[in-house]
């Protein structure tokens, strides 16, 4: 499906576009007419991939490219929780097909967990408070690195150390 494929990564530009935007606002003004406008595109993209699922089920990389079934798997990452809950069996049954990568899988898993009032398995989920970043509790946390090196995963060490730069970039210093 040539067609969908295309709306799919069209959604998932539109999603990271907005998302960049919002990082990059300084102003609180800026920053509250920027969510409402995530919101919206959030909306719209769950309402269309609660159609898509309903027709095809989960995505696949023979029915979208493997681009589209991350895109898909990216607006999911953004939707409410009752619709990330209704598509995790489905998003686990691909990570186990070998459709989407561990990596995906765990994302999801942790957020569910995480937004369930759980603690999370791979330690993906932290809370961004200016340039404070904390891992929300993960389960098991003395065994979580090699979890997530079994599932694709870097160090958590090394995923703090990428979620800071993300987050809190350093000014550059080339004068």
């Amino acid at each position: 499906e040539p067609v969908l494929r295309k709306e799919l990564l069209e959604r998932l530009e539109q999603d990271q576009a907005i998302r960049k935007e919002s990082i990059a606002a300084t102003d609180e003004r800026r920053r509250d007419e920027i969510f409402a406008r995530m919101q919206t595109i959030d909306l719209s993209n769950t309402s269309r991939m609660k159609e898509i699922v309903a027709k095809y089920g989960w995505p696949s990389p023979k029915l979208v490219g493997r681009d589209g079934v991350q895109a898909a798997f990216i607006i999911v990452q953004h939707a409410d929780f009752d619709f990330q809950k209704e598509v995790f069996p489905l998003v686990e049954r691909a990570f186990k097909d070998g459709t989407i990568p561990g990596q995906s899988y765990a994302l999801l898993l942790d957020r569910v967990l995480v937004r369930s009032g759980k603690p999370q398995v791979y330690g993906t989920q932290a809370k961004v408070d200016g340039s404070k970043i904390t891992l929300e509790p993960i389960d098991d946390e003395a065994n979580v690195d090699r979890r997530r090196h079994e599932i694709g995963l870097p160090p958590i060490s090394e995923y703090l150390k990428m979620l800071t730069a993300f987050y809190s970039p350093q000014p550059n210093d080339n004068k």
